[in-house]
């Protein structure tokens, strides 16, 4: 995205937008720097169009309801334990009565306290039972988050990926299901349990000591107040506080997936000041996050105090004038302690919310995004012959470059053509555009007569073999790796497509064989072995329509001679469409389509381009053909 210019225009922008979220326009001024006015403005806009906590609040809500019974059991256990221990303090108010008055005797005493033993072993009852089903509930639901994370993640094109750190991505997936951890312990245990207290003991206090439940319903009404308010304005620095952790995972992640380029480029000392730089700002982020917490605790601590020397006063003074017993006071400090405990930590409860839902929106923000590649419907594809047409293609990224404009190609069934042309003439994105790795601007690209944008992309892309220029592993086996092209193929399927593809040699060479892990990505193999391994993966998944791009770029020459022997076997009975630089690899091709700029300039076979005077193909071919490369 590109950095908003803070001008003057947008610092009154600031302001209308703030206010129109129904917050103090004045927050502005606390912006701390320039760099930070730009930030708080990019969130504001960003939280206008779209409210993403109350998104966040219908996916968790949605996986809640999944499971509700144990919460219900959870929260049902929470209500009568808090009741429960409300209730003590009554008996306690009875017994200190009994006491001072000397009037009760033994037998009373002793039902009193025995009532006392049973209200507190009930209440230590019931919450044993809601913290152990509260175990259940929660994993569950966090269980089922990250599963939907996954999916929906997953789901978004290869562009989505192409934008965003893995790091990022998987940082935001794991603030996600903790965000939701945070949000249920602090409702269940943090503003249910306070509510009910609350609720219960003002009730009380109302029938007992109706001045003193005034003067806690004024007061509750300040707190409260001022909690919710100077939490959802800590939010945004909460924001800005998560977005540039997650920033600085995705720039770890980055430069550990990039350590070979760091020790290649002596970049080291460069990386590591990027870092710290990034690092800097977080801790100015964190530091303003953290010193807005102290000073809500200050506040509060402040309220609290002076309600609880405005309680001892008034207790004192009705006690001196014969209207308060010993067992009133007991009973009015142990409640003003329920309460207080109970509100000391909602204040910490409602910033930890709003932290954890700053911490979720960034992940809320994806799983809402319209996916830019999504299917049409539920129609399967099914390849019988393999032809495939391009109609009047037209494509252009979304800067605007446009790389096609009504282009028209039609390969016929089991027909091997090759893509030829310098860099930048659209080869490659002409097979995602088959691959449907992205949409087209306008025409259509027809399977069989069928528009690939009509039917669904797993069942496209089964139809379709792919062996891209830069293969990319798994870090599991190479059993796994090679059989990910045919889940349920036997160890001897596996094996016989290794040998075809000349990958049996080396992997037999290694101690764990089949069962070697190739690292992420692949790395402990060389570029080479990675593209056998991905070539054996296209051999065993044997799709009636093949994709080869560049497929034998990083093999040596020897190498070359027998994956071509091998490829041969493979191009039997099948659509193939191969790009290649290399043209030695593509001379036996049944057509050869030379692009240039996104169009077709030259097709033919080799022979046939060869004998075209001044042809680009024949100038390709002289250069490579004459050693030039």
């Amino acid at each position: 995205m590109t950095p908003l210019r803070f001008t003057k225009s947008s610092y009154v922008k600031l302001h209308l937008t703030v206010a129109q979220l129904g917050l103090c326009s004045s927050v502005v001024h606390f912006a701390f720097s320039v760099k930070k006015a730009n930030i708080f403005l990019e969130m504001a806009i960003k939280m206008k169009k779209k409210n993403l906590i109350k998104e966040t609040n219908k996916i968790f809500w949605k996986f809640v309801l999944v499971y509700k019974w144990q919460g219900f059991l959870t929260f049902g256990a929470i209500g009568v334990a808090t009741v429960l221990e409300i209730i003590e303090p009554l008996y306690f108010k009875k017994l200190f009565d009994s006491i001072e008055a000397k009037t009760a005797d033994l037998p009373y005493l002793f039902s009193l306290f025995s009532t006392i033993v049973l209200v507190a072993v009930g209440y230590w009852f019931f919450w044993r039972v809601a913290t152990y089903a509260n175990v259940y509930f929660q994993t569950n639901v966090k269980q089922a988050l990250y599963q939907y994370c996954f999916e929906k993640l997953h789901l978004h094109s290869v562009g989505f990926f192409a934008d965003n750190f893995a790091g990022s991505l998987t940082r935001k997936v794991n603030k996600y299901d903790r965000a939701f951890e945070t949000v249920a312990d602090e409702i269940a245990w943090g503003f249910y349990t306070a509510g009910i207290r609350i609720v219960v003991v003002v009730g009380i206090l109302l029938y007992y000591y109706p001045t003193i439940a005034f003067i806690l319903i004024g007061w509750l009404c300040i707190y409260i107040t001022f909690q919710v308010l100077f939490s959802k304005y800590k939010l945004r620095y909460d924001r800005v506080r998560s977005e540039l952790e997650t920033k600085s995972t995705g720039y770890l992640a980055d430069t550990i997936a990039n350590n070979f380029n760091l020790k290649v480029f002596a970049s080291y000392k460069r990386e590591v000041a990027g870092f710290a730089n990034l690092l800097k700002d977080w801790r100015t982020a964190f530091i303003k996050s953290w010193n807005l917490s102290v000073l809500a605790e200050a506040i509060q601590g402040a309220l609290m105090i002076s309600l609880r020397m405005t309680f001892l006063g008034l207790s004192v003074y009705f006690w001196h004038k014969g209207r308060f017993s010993a067992g009133d006071i007991v009973l009015i400090y142990q409640y003003t302690n329920i309460v207080f405990s109970r509100l000391w930590d909602m204040g910490r409860n409602i910033r930890r919310t709003y932290e954890a839902y700053a911490d979720a929106v960034e992940m809320t923000e994806i799983l809402t995004t319209p996916y830019e590649v999504a299917d049409k419907g539920t129609k399967q594809l099914k390849v019988t012959e393999g032809k495939i047409v391009f109609d009047k293609v037209s494509f252009a990224y979304p800067n605007g470059q446009e790389i096609f404009k009504d282009f028209s190609l039609t390969i016929k069934p089991g027909e091997k053509i090759a893509l030829v042309g310098t860099s930048g003439a659209g080869k490659s994105t002409l097979t995602k555009l088959l691959l449907r790795f992205t949409n087209l601007t306008s025409g259509a690209i027809l399977v069989d007569g069928e528009d690939i944008s009509k039917v669904t992309q797993d069942s496209l892309r089964k139809m379709i073999g792919y062996v891209p220029q830069e293969p990319v592993l798994f870090h599991r086996t190479l059993m796994e790796n090679i059989r990910y092209g045919k889940p349920n193929a036997t160890e001897a399927e596996v094996i016989a497509a290794a040998k075809k593809a000349h990958c049996h040699e080396f992997i037999t060479s290694f101690s764990e064989g089949y069962d070697t892990y190739v690292g992420e990505r692949g790395v402990k193999l060389s570029g080479g072995e990675r593209q056998r391994v991905a070539i054996a993966r296209a051999m065993l998944k044997d799709a009636p329509v093949l994709i080869l791009d560049e497929a034998t770029s990083s093999l040596d020459s020897e190498s070359e001679k027998y994956i071509q022997e091998a490829l041969h076997e493979l191009f039997q009975h099948k659509t193939v469409l191969v790009i290649a630089h290399r043209l030695s690899t593509v001379m036996e091709m049944d057509r050869i389509v030379v692009l240039e700029e996104g169009g077709i300039v030259e097709e033919g076979t080799h022979q046939e381009l060869l004998e075209k005077q001044n042809g680009i193909y024949k100038k390709l071919w002289n250069i490579q053909s004459g050693n030039y490369l």
